[in-house]
């Protein structure tokens, strides 16, 4: 296990070493457990960058695994009973028994000899990694497992005595959810968390790690997770953004990582208070991490919409077959649009995609960002086919008002039948701390109304009602 270990440490990077590392570096010494290893005639460690890098000949020589190199695709395969990992010069993704990784800095060629970078990896990988810059010395530690299986992956096992299991400890604070939208990326978290946000090239890319973190078990369930990859969230219509990745990088410290796969450089900011983290890709200056105003403090009225359930959570099939979740988003992007045209508005979306998001994460992205109002969207559903109209619901007294002006507009932009205003005790019009109502816009269980429901002039005129109501609320 420590071979592997150590092996895996040299492929799967995590953490880049101090830039004060020198040239220097090169005469450095390596110890594995106290133990310095001892290196072949010519072999030294370098310094790339500001990343130790390690001749691949300390795997092959010192460890005894299989290495080969081959000189047409300038890669090296480096192999042990049960694994095998791929790099290729140059190419700053590695292949992990044939699933793809990222590495910091991809390996090179230094003469007749290929360097790889050496990062501090989890326990997950079996090793600690240390660097004394004055001694100019690598310190590899291997953890003393508290069981026989305590390490390897997919056993639950700690990185040694002191170690939890993952998500087993309650001091870990928890991921429960991540949206995009308005070229933001939200991360919403339980627990106190202070995330490190950094930009990586080859490809470009901006990366989140939330340490002490895990992914909630709610959001584990609402999203499909690969043990090695990951998972990923698609992003459409952001040309800076092609996707949007999370994985659970590291078990010791358990960390999240978020990566914001991007189609060339690109500027953003960031914000973090009351576990809701935001990158913002609006920000303007140089490429690099540009510190903007949170959202509530631009001193515009802040209208968060929210377009009922989404991803793993479809919402009510209508009578014709599709799904709730669809009239939601298109309806909600649209009221966004509109929205944005008004210069004292800022308006945020819990979500503007086909992704999960939690009731309690709606909740939390709205009390972070200490928004004004808040308006759910969402189509109506019955066991019967008779029930049709338009109805909208509040919890707390201070958004009777609320509710009461955006009906208006409402029911008269549906033409349907005016359910009028009901109060309900409604997760996310009881949980939030601002005005709150939610939308029944039609009954998707009714012939006639879902006829309208998916009908793209309805869902202008409706869009132009409920943006409506929420000027003639804010004044």
């Amino acid at each position: 296990m420590k071979k592997l270990g150590f092996l895996l440490a040299l492929i799967l990077c995590l953490m880049v070493f101090p830039k004060s590392v020198d040239a220097a570096s090169s005469g450095a010494t390596i110890y594995l457990d106290g133990e310095q290893l001892s290196l072949s005639s010519g072999v030294k460690v370098d310094n790339i960058k500001g990343n130790v890098m390690i001749p691949i000949r300390v795997v092959s020589e010192n460890l005894g695994f299989d290495v080969r190199w081959d000189k047409s695709t300038r890669s090296v395969t480096v192999s042990s009973s049960d694994k095998s990992v791929r790099m290729v010069v140059g190419n700053a993704q590695a292949e992990l028994d044939g699933a793809l990784v990222d590495l910091n800095l991809p390996p090179v060629l230094s003469g007749d000899t290929t360097l790889v970078p050496l990062r501090f990896v989890s326990h997950q990988m079996g090793l600690d990694v240390k660097w004394d810059n004055a001694a100019k010395a690598v310190y590899l530690t291997s953890p003393v497992p508290s069981s026989p299986d305590a390490g390897a992956p997919g056993s639950g096992g700690g990185s040694g005595t002191d170690s939890p299991a993952p998500g087993n400890n309650a001091e870990l604070s928890a991921l429960t959810g991540i949206s995009f939208s308005d070229n933001r990326l939200m991360i919403s978290t339980d627990g106190t968390v202070t995330p490190s946000v950094f930009p990586m090239k080859g490809p470009d890319r901006i990366v989140v790690d939330l340490p002490n973190t895990a992914f909630s078990e709610a959001f584990l369930a609402d999203h499909v997770m690969n043990p090695t990859s990951g998972g990923e969230m698609a992003v459409t219509d952001y040309p800076d953004v092609s996707k949007i990745r999370f994985a659970l990088f590291s078990h010791s410290p358990s960390t999240v990582r978020v990566v914001i796969d991007l189609n060339g450089p690109a500027s953003y900011g960031v914000t973090h208070e009351s576990g809701l983290t935001i990158v913002d890709l609006n920000a303007e200056g140089d490429t690099g991490i540009p510190p903007i105003p949170p959202v509530s403090g631009s001193g515009k009225k802040i209208v968060v919409i929210d377009a009922g359930h989404g991803g793993s959570q479809p919402g009510a099939t209508s009578v014709t077959g599709k799904s709730e979740k669809v009239m939601n988003l298109d309806l909600a992007l649209k009221v966004e649009a509109l929205l944005k045209n008004e210069k004292n508005i800022e308006v945020v979306m819990t979500r503007s995609d086909d992704s999960t998001l939690g009731l309690k994460d709606r909740v939390k992205i709205a009390n972070d960002l200490k928004a004004d109002i808040f308006v759910s969207i969402h189509g109506n559903s019955s066991t019967s086919s008779s029930p049709n109209g338009t109805e909208t619901y509040y919890t707390r007294e201070a958004s009777k008002q609320l509710a009461n002006v955006i009906h208006k507009h409402l029911a008269k932009a549906t033409g349907l039948f005016d359910r009028g205003v009901k109060y309900s005790s409604l997760h996310v019009t009881r949980e939030t701390k601002m005005p709150a109502v939610l939308l029944e816009i039609g009954f998707l269980s009714n012939k006639g109304d879902e006829a309208q429901l998916f009908n793209e002039d309805f869902q202008n005129r409706v869009a132009q009602g409920i943006v409506e109501g929420i000027k003639e609320y804010l004044k």
